[in-house]
């Protein structure tokens, strides 16, 4: 160098924001060489294609990158000159004064660099006096807090003894460790959340620290993968979940368990933001395969955000205590072959009163299409409590994949006894036609279906192991404001007004026909079973009084419609159902349950030839509005009521059904001439020439008439002064009677003879 390096005030480092661009970056300090100046690219040191210039310069060089450095990244040009002599002064020999100055150059770039480090340490204030700033010895640190004492020195406390006061009114001392336990986390115990390391020992933990202190854990974000099944006690607040955990461990286990078994009642608890995923999707097999248990919950709330690959997503179980008065909130549950198990473990248990938000229950197309699937089950271990009730879905949404392949798939599946299970506003895409399906007692459920992909006659399912019907399907997505509406078929207001006097001894209703359990001969048909009129009927001021062995009844064309309801206003009667095929023959128990109600069980009565609800239709067992659905081979039915022994009074009847149908009732047919007071009748007749004053008579045969009855006689032609007159000659026999009235002899042409009845 023809001249030494001039080193200004100038600082030793330099920053720019790189724009993606700009390759040619300057540092306005002077460096002896290449070696001296260290770059950096985004905090890395030394990236790769890059050449510094300018090395000997006084006013510094720059740096040229290819290509230019990513936009955003900081890039940081800095001198670190290595603190070293590197010229030595012989005695006695030539002191050069180049050789001079380059030395004390490289002193002074060396102090600069080192006030430039010094600048971004911790240090006393100028005003300070120096002292007192030295770390205590290594063995009277472990294990404890740096701080400071009470003249500003350093020293160390005990984690327990160091307190700390949040910046705001009121707010107490409180020590640092107490401070830091306020929310255990996963990470406290070790969990890498990297979905490679097995998570599972400081998962579990993290759990059992939770229950022994009563804190809330979290569980941050990332994927926890666990070889080995959680469970996180009553003892602990709740569980807040960020990532998710991936279950890897043996199958027919619960990959997470939350809150206490046994009788213990866990309280106010708070699970939020669940997810469970299984490492490989289960075949289903096993129903000991399932993602998150959650027992005994009371006033507490389960958020789960996504379980996936059980063979049940989720289960809220109660054990020797109740699961009830909770919130369920439910995202998504995909894959697994029941998403929602409802159920409980004991006698001793309960599963009741339990509000669920969500819910979006859906499968794979290729995912076991070898498998039935249900999005939301109820269910009981054996001999466990099978009354569940109060249950209320709200905005369930389920995409099931089971159309167009030989397999079950419907959202909701109820083995128990349940009442007032209420789900509204669902949606089903891909599911069978059933938005239910009943294998017990549980009824009064209503299913209100928003939308449905296949088809608008959604319906409830009813094996052959159910014995209770009378739940309700809205479905709203198909003519939502006519199927609100009630049809009704056929109505006695007024059993007394409408009753007809058959005879001295026999009695009939308008619209009814009267059913007897002792029917003679061989009866095979409908017309054999429903008669006008029987005897032992006792007309009372409001209706009539039955002996046993008597019944009333609509007899109905069900063939396209099966659900009916009858209203009956009685003293403890009993819902009567009697079956028929398409060719209106009997139908017996031989053909399997016919017919199911709501309220009761239906049973076989052989004597009867009808079947009979098992309870008496009282308000105080909740029977008195009875709904009757009867299986597809039942064509035509008789539903009303009777007794087979006692006495019992009926004063009105109603039946109806679901206004998408009208199917007729029928009465006063050829075939079944049951349920009217006017009988009608005529007869082709040529009568002969009557002398003035004389007569002529012909008897007209109308079944049913009896002594007493009303009559009227009309012919079809002019009658010219020929008055026609009817009375009853005798049982089924109205004798008509042409009487001319005029003084001349009348022969009338050949006509039509008509004859009508009334019964009292």
């Amino acid at each position: 160098m023809s001249e030494h390096i001039r080193i200004g005030d100038v600082a030793p480092r330099v920053q720019y924001a790189a724009d993606g661009a700009q390759t040619v970056f300057t540092y306005p300090f002077p460096i002896f060489g290449a070696e001296d100046l260290e770059v950096l690219v985004a905090g890395t040191a030394s990236p790769p294609g890059y050449n510094i210039s300018g090395a000997g310069l006084s006013e510094g060089g720059s740096v040229t990158f290819a290509p230019a450095p990513a936009t955003g990244s900081v890039v940081t040009l800095r001198r670190r000159v290595k603190v070293e002599r590197v010229t030595d002064y012989q005695s006695n020999g030539l002191l050069r004064a180049n050789t001079l100055n380059d030395e004390l150059d490289r002193q002074v770039a060396a102090l600069q660099d080192l006030r430039e480090e010094m600048g971004g340490t911790l240090r006393l204030d100028p005003s300070e006096p120096s002292g007192g700033m030295v770390m205590p010895p290594r063995d009277m640190r472990a294990n404890r807090l740096l701080g400071f004492d009470s003249l500003g020195g350093i020293t160390s406390f005990p984690r327990d003894a160091a307190v700390m006061t949040s910046p705001y009114s009121g707010a107490i001392p409180r020590t640092a460790e107490d401070k830091f336990a306020e929310r255990l986390t996963a990470r406290d115990f070790g969990a890498m959340a990297d979905g490679l390391n097995d998570d599972g020992p400081a998962l579990q933990a993290a759990m059992n620290a939770a229950v022994a202190s009563g804190r809330m854990l979290e569980i941050g974000e990332g994927s926890h993968r666990t070889t080995m099944p959680l469970v996180l006690g009553g003892g602990a607040a709740g569980l807040v979940m960020l990532g998710s955990i991936i279950y890897a461990g043996p199958a027919g286990t619960t990959a997470l368990t939350l809150g206490d078994g046994a009788a213990v009642r866990n309280t106010q608890k708070s699970y939020r933001g669940l997810r469970v995923l299984r490492a490989t999707i289960s075949d289903w097999s096993d129903e000991n395969d399932i993602g998150i248990v959650a027992r005994n919950l009371d006033a507490s709330v389960l958020d789960v955000r996504q379980v996936e690959g059980f063979c049940i997503g989720v289960r809220t179980l109660g054990v020797e205590r109740g699961f009830e008065d909770s919130e369920v909130h439910l995202d998504r549950l995909v894959n697994n072959g029941i998403g929602l198990d409802v159920r409980t473990a004991t006698a001793a248990a309960w599963n009741t009163s339990v509000r669920y938000y969500g819910g979006h229950f859906a499968h794979g197309m290729s995912v076991n299409v070898d498998k039935d699937r249900y999005g939301v089950r109820f269910s009981a271990a054996p001999g466990a409590y099978v009354a569940h009730n109060r249950h209320v879905f709200d905005g369930p949404n389920f995409e099931l994949q089971s159309r167009d392949k030989p397999i079950t798939g419907i959202p909701f599946l109820v083995e128990v006894n349940s009442r007032a299970v209420i789900v509204r506003n669902l949606r089903m895409e891909g599911c069978d036609a059933f938005v239910a399906r009943h294998t017990a007692a549980a009824q009064d459920h209503v299913y209100e279906v928003a939308w449905a992909s296949q088809g608008y006659l959604v319906d409830v399912d009813y094996t052959t192991t159910a014995t209770r019907t009378g739940s309700v399907v809205r479905r709203h997505h198909q003519a939502i404001a006519h199927r609100e509406a009630v049809r009704e078929l056929a109505s006695v207001p007024n059993l007394r007004a409408a009753s007809i006097r058959w005879n001295t001894t026999e009695v009939g209703f308008e619209r009814m026909a009267v059913l007897s359990t002792n029917v003679s001969g061989t009866p095979s048909l409908v017309s054999d079973f429903a008669f006008p009129a029987l005897d032992s009927i006792t007309l009372t001021d409001r209706g009539a009084i039955l002996v046993g062995g008597r019944g009333l009844g609509f007899v109905v064309d069900s063939r396209t419609c099966r659900d009916f309801a009858l209203a009956v206003d009685a003293d403890a009667p009993r819902l009567i159902v009697q079956c028929f095929d398409i060719d209106k023959a009997l139908l017996t128990d031989a053909a399997g349950q016919l017919v199911r109600a709501s309220g009761q069980t239906m049973q076989y009565s052989t004597g009867a030839r009808w079947w009979q609800g098992s309870a008496d239709m009282t308000d105080a067992a909740l029977t008195r509005l009875q709904t009757v659905r009867l299986e597809p081979q039942v064509a035509y039915a008789i539903i009303g009521v009777g007794r087979l022994t006692a006495d019992y009074e009926v004063r009105a009847m109603r039946l109806a059904c679901d206004p998408v149908f009208s199917p007729p009732v029928l009465y006063g047919l050829p075939d079944m001439p049951h349920g009217v007071r006017e009988l009608r009748a005529e007869l082709a007749w040529d009568p002969p020439s009557v002398a003035a004053g004389a007569s002529a008579t012909l008897n007209v045969t109308v079944p049913g008439t009896r002594p007493g009855d009303y009559c009227q006689a009309a012919f079809s032609l002019a009658t010219s002064g020929m008055l026609f007159l009817a009375q009853v000659g005798a049982s089924d026999i109205v004798t008509v009677t042409a009487w001319n009235r005029t003084a001349v002899a009348i022969d009338l042409n050949p006509g039509t003879v008509r004859v009508r009845v009334v019964k009292a």
